[in-house]
C-alpha cells in the first residue's frame, strides 16, 4: 500500500509541472556557470593584456590603472544570480570592465608597433572569440531563466511552484538593450572609429 502512494504521489508531482521545474532550474544553474566561466576568461586575459600595451605605452597609466581597478572590482562581487540587487551590481561592475577595456583599445591605435605586436594580436584574438562567447553565454542564461519564469508563473506549475517555494528569477537588464547584443568591436586592423571611448 505504501509504495501504491508514493507512485500515485509521483505521478501526481509529475503531471503538474514538478519535474518540469527541477529540468528547468537545473538549466539556470547550469547556464548561469557558462556565463561566469566565460567573464572569468575575460578576466584573466587582462592582466597579459595590460601588460603588453604597458610595455609600448606606458604613458598611458591612467587607462592602464583604470582597466586593473575595474577587473579588480569584478572580483570583489560576490554575486547570487537569484538576487536581483546582487545581479545588478555584479552586471554595474562587468559594465565598468567593458568601458574600461574600450578604452584601452581605443589609445591603442595610437601605437602602430603594438598594434604588430605577436603577443598583442594573440590576446586580441582571444579576447574577442571571449567577447563573443559572452554575448552568446548571456543569451542563453537570459534564455533558460525565461524559459524557467513560464514555468512557474504558467498553471498548473505555479500552484507546484507555490507548494515548493519556487519563485521567478532575476535575469540580466541593462539600461541599453541593443549594448547587451552586440560584443565590443575589438579589430585592431581598421583606423579607429568615431565612437565615444566607452560606448
Amino acid at each position: 500500500m505504501r509504495v501504491f502512494v508514493l507512485l500515485i504521489l509521483a505521478a501526481m508531482l509529475s503531471g503538474c509541472g514538478y519535474n518540469e521545474i527541477q529540468r528547468k532550474d537545473e538549466a539556470v544553474k547550469a547556464s548561469w556557470a557558462q556565463v561566469l566561466n566565460v567573464y572569468k576568461r575575460r578576466a584573466d586575459l587582462i592582466p597579459g593584456l595590460v601588460a603588453t600595451v604597458k610595455g609600448y605605452a606606458q604613458q598611458e597609466e591612467k587607462i592602464l590603472i583604470g582597466v586593473t581597478e575595474a577587473r579588480a572590482k569584478v572580483g570583489q562581487v560576490q554575486v547570487n544570480p537569484d538576487d536581483a540587487a546582487s545581479l545588478q551590481k555584479f552586471q554595474q561592475a562587468q559594465g565598468e570592465l567593458s568601458s574600461a577595456l574600450s578604452r584601452l583599445l581605443v589609445i591603442t591605435e595610437n601605437y602602430p608597433n603594438l598594434k604588430s605586436d605577436q603577443a598583442f594580436l594573440n590576446l586580441q584574438t582571444q579576447l574577442e572569440g571571449t567577447e563573443n562567447r559572452i554575448t552568446v553565454e548571456r543569451e542563453r542564461y537570459i534564455q533558460s531563466v525565461r524559459d524557467y519564469n513560464v514555468q512557474v508563473r504558467e498553471f498548473p506549475g505555479n500552484l507546484t511552484a507555490m507548494m515548493f517555494g519556487y519563485k521567478e528569477k532575476p535575469s540580466f537588464t541593462v539600461e541599453n538593450e541593443r549594448e547587451i547584443q552586440d560584443a565590443p568591436s575589438i579589430d585592431f586592423s581598421q583606423p579607429a572609429q568615431s565612437k565615444p571611448p566607452g560606448g
